[in-house]
């Protein structure tokens, strides 16, 4: 399989990004550009780690003993194949399902357009401002539009808008209020803590908590829309540390409020840890989930669930961080991440 992989990288499109990614490492740390380029293949061989995660893992800082912890590309993308049943991944991936099997957790309105006819909308907009209209597949806040109700002549008028099929949209929600303390570092966003999970020997545990925040006047908190996340320590209910872009700046401060991050607290966390220790059990099936929670003032709620759980959040590296990645965090639950 790593073979396979590396078959692949050395070819194409990917040869050419490598080859950015050893520029990249190069003007970094000086390190010269022919000995990057084999270190990079033999941390393929022999971690599983790709280019893209030797680069923002900062393997090139690291030795063997540090790298062998880390959970890398490869060996996410094994443990989501033993962990979870590809067969019902639908239920995670197609938003009307989702909201429909885990409504217990979501904690807002939420209407499926399939099954929406025109008066049980005006229902759902009537005294409502803001509404989201979402496709029910869909990934890193593509497609999604939070639509002003009054920027329509009639409820009519919006109605046909989100069913039109061109718009692709599955469902409309209603707005989410969140949480004063959650809001006030960046105002614009739903601004979420993603809390990856793994159900073990019918044991749900808690592996990492990061904080996402929107950036740049976008209301959607994905690092792939200019977000920035930090890592979150839900025993202390606060951020420890930097914010990561997906350019891989980092910043010590919120860029758009000044806020900074190391130290910044949030609310209801010992109800978060139930939410999510909870929802993780309602599929048996899938046992390694990645949670989007957000936090309103009367507490927490789901926004939604991944089946294809994030590794890389949690490892990215803060600067006065020892660098250990997410491996001996995974098999103090029981489960052996395999090589």
């Amino acid at each position: 399989m790593k073979l396979g992989y590396l078959t692949r990288v050395l070819s194409g499109v990917r040869f050419k990004k490598m080859k950015n990614a050893i520029n990249e490492v190069h003007e970094k740390s000086g390190k010269n550009k022919v000995t990057t380029f084999f270190d990079m293949v033999g941390c393929g061989i022999k971690y599983g780690a790709g280019y893209n995660d030797y680069t923002i893992f900062e393997f090139y800082k690291m030795n063997g003993k540090q790298r062998k912890t880390y959970l890398t590309r490869m060996k996410n993308k094994r443990m989501i194949s033993e962990l979870n049943d590809e067969n019902l991944s639908y239920i995670f991936d197609e938003k009307n399902v989702f909201d429909k099997k885990f409504a217990e957790f979501t904690g807002r309105e939420i209407h499926d357009l399939a099954e929406t006819d025109l008066d049980t909308f005006k229902e759902f907009v009537k005294g409502k401002e803001y509404i989201f209209a979402k496709p029910n597949i869909g990934e890193s806040g593509k497609g999604i539009e939070k639509l002003k109700v009054s920027d329509y002549k009639s409820a009519e008028e919006l109605y046909y808008y989100v069913k039109d099929p061109k718009k692709n949209f599955g469902v409309v929600e209603e707005l989410i209020v969140q949480h004063p303390q959650a809001a006030k570092i960046y105002p614009y966003s739903l601004n979420c803590l993603r809390i990856v999970t793994l159900v073990y020997n019918g044991k749900p545990n808690i592996l990492y908590a990061v904080f996402k925040m929107g950036n740049n006047g976008k209301f959607v908190d994905n690092l792939e829309n200019g977000g920035l996340a930090c890592h979150f320590d839900l025993d202390k209910g606060e951020i420890t540390g930097q914010g990561h872009t997906s350019a891989l700046i980092n910043y010590d401060a919120h860029p758009a409020t000044g806020i900074k991050f190391v130290g910044y607290k949030l609310p209801y966390m010992n109800e978060i840890k139930e939410l999510v220790k909870k929802a993780a059990m309602v599929v048996p099936e899938h046992r390694y989930v990645g949670w989007d929670v957000c936090i309103t003032p009367d507490g927490p709620l789901i926004v939604e669930g991944n089946d294809f759980p994030a590794y890389d959040f949690p490892q990215l590296p803060d600067d006065d961080k020892e660098k250990i990645g997410l491996i001996p965090t995974i098999e103090k639950c029981g489960y052996k991440v395999r090589k």
